[in-house]
């Protein structure tokens, strides 16, 4: 039978993450980089969404019937001023990103594994969108009113389009985070809030515990946490995400591999078996992020079912 995830807002994924862990995917770039798709321009997968939808939901639906529970929409990258410098107007990239969150739904639909299936609009940082790489550094020169201004329209359009859940992610400065945390109330849909960190601090180098703590008292706010970044920095930061917050911890880190002189170094060190570690300290959300695919979501899976036994 088709497991379609109910349409947002909704208390299902709320209730679904209390009785965790869910599954997420793994990086939707290089799933499709290793299908042959060019991801080179500026606006990297969000490009599909208008080229190529297609190659999108079969994204999405690989990792699905990998044993992700939870897909990740293309819409990181996306905004109406990325969109307006390729030639698109503002109803047609409003259109865009409310296609995001509709292929990864039409994903779902395909799977037919049997089990509830959930939809995450991806929220990416400012940075993103001027792809030079400042989404890794944070600290862009912008007030908090700047980025609330920014990330405004783009959230109002992915939510009307009926996630189930934001993916506030790979956000690296403090700044930024209160930014969108302050237009979350409203919207209708509740979200997750994930930094991306270098040891115990985040890109833009604030203290872990100040970043995490922003979102303890934001009702919308079901999880909290980090993504981009090295497995073994993401083993530290789950339990003090857990006890800064007060929230369940979301977790998916990089392969463990580091890019340099434009291209991935060192070997991999994502590993299923720290999925125990994780949900031990909290973590109700688990998956990967940059390099990390089907196997490892696979592999993944089973050790969440294992832990559930």
């Amino acid at each position: 039978m088709s497991a379609t995830p109910p349409a947002a807002p909704s208390g299902g994924f709320a209730a679904a993450l209390a009785a965790g862990p869910l599954v997420l995917d793994g990086g939707l770039s290089n799933q499709l980089s290793d299908a042959g798709y060019d991801l080179s321009d500026e606006l990297w997968s969000a490009r599909l969404l208008a080229d190529d939808p297609a190659a999108l939901t079969g994204a999405h639906l690989g990792y699905y019937r990998a044993g992700a529970s939870v897909a990740i929409t293309a819409s990181y990258q996306a905004s109406f001023g990325g969109f307006a410098r390729h030639g698109v107007g503002r109803a047609a990239a409003g259109r865009l990103l409310a296609r995001s969150v509709e292929l990864a739904r039409e994903a779902a639909r395909q799977a037919e594994v049997g089990r509830p299936l959930w939809v995450a609009a991806s929220v990416g940082p400012y940075g993103a969108v001027l792809a030079d790489g400042s989404e890794y550094r944070g600290g862009y020169g912008l007030s908090v009113a700047e980025l609330a201004a920014f990330h405004r329209p783009r959230l109002e359009a992915l939510a009307a389009a009926g996630p189930d859940v934001l993916a506030v992610e790979t956000i690296p400065d403090i700044d930024e985070a209160e930014a969108v945390l302050g237009l979350l109330d409203g919207l209708g849909v509740p979200a997750w809030l994930s930094f991306s960190i270098e040891g115990e601090r985040t890109r833009a180098g604030q203290p872990l515990a100040e970043a995490f703590a922003l979102a303890a008292g934001v009702p919308e706010v079901l999880a909290v946490g980090v993504n981009c970044c090295t497995p073994q920095d993401a083993d530290r930061a789950v339990r003090l995400a857990a006890e800064v917050s007060g929230k369940p911890v979301v977790v998916y880190p990089n392969s463990g591999e580091r890019w340099a002189d434009g291209g991935w170094r060192g070997e991999p060190t994502f590993r299923p078996d720290r999925v125990a570690g994780w949900v031990a300290d909290g973590a109700r959300l688990v998956g990967g992020c940059c390099r990390v695919g089907e196997a490892q979501i696979s592999g993944l899976a089973h050790a969440v079912r294992a832990l559930r036994r």
